[in-house]
């Protein structure tokens, strides 16, 4: 799972956030982002800010409860990727009207 920093750091680019577009999101210099990414010992209400900009929340989670709660992170997260593959109807006809607004406006077909 790793440190609570490296958390931050992986959070931030799984957001594809910049330490800039964090630094705007929170309020804080540079500087003191960039020390608290790479080795920094932050306080609690800048670890709650650095949360909130990242759209997370800080949780303590009991040892003997570590084990069910990855297991629902996990099975959460295979269900996202599930959802996002494309179904089988868009894969029998793969041109949308996204990608062409006029089709079949004059009764072509393909």
């Amino acid at each position: 799972m790793g440190s609570l920093l490296e958390q931050i750091k992986k959070r931030r680019i799984a957001q594809a956030l910049k330490q800039h577009d964090i630094l705007l999101r929170v309020g804080m210099s540079r500087q003191q982002y960039q020390r608290l990414e790479s080795k920094g010992n932050p306080r609690l209400d800048t670890l709650e800010l650095i949360a909130k900009g990242l759209q997370s929340q800080l949780l303590l989670i009991p040892q003997e409860k570590l084990a069910a709660v990855l297991a629902v992170l996990a099975v959460l997260a295979e269900d996202a990727r599930q959802s996002i593959k494309p179904s089988q109807s868009s894969q029998e006809n793969p041109r949308s009207l996204n990608d062409d607004p006029w089709q079949g406006l004059l009764g072509e077909t393909e």
